[in-house]
């Protein structure tokens, strides 16, 4: 049966993909988004398909409309946009999930909340598992995206005991693939723009932190397969790629991957960056029968394909 389906911030990076995918499985899909982060361009492809439909709206602002599924993605996801406009930040975090939520409730929808690793912030154990409660900095440079995650996190709870919503928490980590933003800000975006247009490729640090890289296609598998889980699992779960890699190797490997002559260079670590950032994926392997496909190899190289088309 073709289940009508909302993903907010649908013409971003990740929800664009998550739309595609969407309607390939025979589904009717609408798309919310304010192009704050997302481009129309992301989706354009997909106007001509009569099950989906583009509607520019900001969640900040209570929407109606009746669908059996939400994914709720709508919030600017890299340093450089979430804290453009902290305010704006914290408002599409809180009020967009009260919003979807009252929605949800409304209609009595399924509804999926996109998390991030962020709400570890930097963490103090390693490997990250859900039941850790992380060590965030509330007043910090990132605070008005990892708090309004975390805050978006409890809401749905809430939400879930209170009123009987059914939802779903993906906390997502690292992830990247075509049409990443190209000035994001984000490590794999900037580095492989940098090394394609020749230019010296900047690490903060000494490049001895740690990130786990998560191909956007494996991510999707995990978030359309929580979101088909009975409604006795809410989630939250960990959705990344457990593999780590130090940001100097990912530099290292974008330069051979590219072929480029850039050099690196070094620059004083941001404050509140974290160290390591790895997920246990335990959870996700049990309950939801995921683990990643795609090597960060395989991966960069459709990635640095993409950037090859956009970067002049």
């Amino acid at each position: 049966m073709k289940k009508k389906i909302l993903v907010t911030g649908g013409a971003g990076f990740l929800g664009s993909h998550l739309c595609e995918r969407l309607l390939n499985e025979g589904n009717e899909v609408v798309c919310l988004d304010n192009y704050f982060t997302g481009q129309k361009s992301n989706v354009v492809h997909l106007l001509s398909n009569p099950y989906f439909e583009m509607i520019r709206h900001d969640v900040t602002m209570p929407f109606f409309i009746e669908v059996d599924e939400i994914y709720n993605l709508a919030c600017p996801a890299s340093p450089i946009h979430y804290q453009y406009n902290p305010i704006k930040t914290v408002k599409t975090s809180v009020m967009g999930a009260v919003n979807m939520l009252g929605l949800a409730k409304r209609i009595k929808a399924k509804i999926l909340q996109a998390s991030t690793s962020e709400v570890y912030g930097d963490p103090q154990i390693h490997p990250q598992t859900e039941s850790y409660w992380g060590h965030v900095n509330p007043i910090g440079e990132r605070a008005c995206y990892d708090e309004g995650k975390r805050a978006a996190e409890t809401l749905f709870v809430n939400y879930h005991k209170q009123n009987n919503v059914r939802i779903k928490i993906i906390r997502i980590f690292n992830t990247y693939g075509p049409r990443m933003h190209p000035n994001d800000g984000r490590v794999v975006s900037n580095f492989i723009v940098q090394a394609l247009q020749g230019k010296d490729i900047t690490i903060y640090g000494d490049g001895s932190q740690s990130r786990s890289f998560c191909y956007y296609s494996d991510l999707l598998d995990g978030m359309i397969k929580l979101m088909n889980t009975g409604d006795d699992f809410t989630g939250p779960v960990n959705v990344g790629n457990p593999n780590e890699f130090t940001i100097l190797e990912l530099a290292e490997k974008i330069i051979r991957l590219t072929g480029s002559s850039s050099k690196i260079i070094r620059q004083p670590l941001p404050s509140d960056d974290p160290m390591q950032r790895q997920p246990d994926i335990t959870l996700a392997k049990s309950k939801l029968n995921w683990e990643p496909k795609i090597e960060l190899e395989e991966g960069l190289i459709k990635t640095i394909d993409f950037f090859k088309t956009i970067v002049k």
